[in-house]
């Protein structure tokens, strides 16, 4: 006489339960903005030890640049750049040049293969860390913005606009930044490119536009970060011209949105391989 188990028997419950308890259901796929709020989180705490160096290259590099600049620029519309352009150029610092690096790293090093495994939308990785590298740049344009005004003697009344073009500068230097950290096929390309990112948002940024030659001016015009310049050196006048301030931020707000899709196809392009 022989044992037979019971889970073999053609005709047995435990036969025909097995297969559906085995096929176990899959949980649903996170959604966009509280995946993007985990990443934020995760991108903020894991750049929490560098936030002091990081905050400290970018303002004073800006804040260098503007007392360099006192004794070549005259007063009115000269200083209102310097100090726009310099104040815009600690954004694009962190947004551009800092985040090319750590996405070409990240490519290099198979980090996307993590991202890749988890259950978030490619958008919120990218999102995620944009915002978090670009909330380091708060603290240092309101700090170069204010001593640019001291410096220069320039009204502080309309400082407030700095709560749009942060955001709004931010998201398309950083979605710049993002996608050519990882398009660059190797992390040194992408460091490269990071730099002479920030480079073209230093000369061009900070330079008055009035002494520049017509072709420089077109290629100036082509810098996301231009717009944010312009909106913020606009409030300095007696009388800004809010048209014109707005239609600068809707310019940045178009390009950050480009710019972020962009990063993301590229994100995309990168995990797959």
């Amino acid at each position: 006489m022989s044992v037979v188990p019971a889970d073999v028997l053609p005709g047995s419950a435990l036969a025909v339960e097995e297969p559906a308890a085995c096929a176990a259901e899959l949980g649903p796929r996170a959604r966009l903005w509280p995946s993007l709020a985990a990443v934020y989180r995760a991108q903020l705490s894991r750049a929490r030890v560098a936030r002091i160096p990081l905050l400290f290259v970018a303002t004073f590099q800006s804040i260098g640049i503007m007392i360099l600049m006192r004794g070549v620029v005259d007063d009115g519309a000269e200083a209102q750049a310097v100090v726009a352009g310099s104040s815009v150029l600690v954004v694009a610092f962190v947004a551009l040049n800092l985040l090319a690096q750590y996405f070409g790293q990240l490519r290099a090093s198979g980090g996307l293969d993590h991202y890749a495994t988890l259950p978030v939308p490619p958008a919120a990785v990218v999102l995620g860390a944009a915002g978090a590298y670009a909330s380091f740049t708060v603290p240092g344009t309101v700090v170069t913005a204010v001593f640019g005004c001291v410096l220069f003697g320039l009204p502080m009344a309309h400082l407030w606009v700095l709560m749009a073009v942060i955001p709004l500068a931010g998201a398309a230097l950083a979605g710049l930044g993002a996608a050519l950290g990882l398009l660059a096929p190797r992390p040194e390309l992408a460091t490269l490119l990071g730099q002479l990112g920030m480079s073209a948002a230093l000369l061009l940024g900070v330079l008055p536009a009035d002494r520049m030659p017509e072709v420089v001016r077109f290629t100036r015009d082509l810098l996301p970060s231009t717009y944010g310049v312009e909106a913020f050196a606009r409030t300095f006048g007696p009388r800004p011209d809010w048209a014109f301030v707005l239609g600068d931020l809707a310019v940045c707000a178009v390009v950050g949105v480009v710019s972020l899709a962009v990063a993301t196809w590229a994100y995309r392009r990168a995990a797959v391989r």
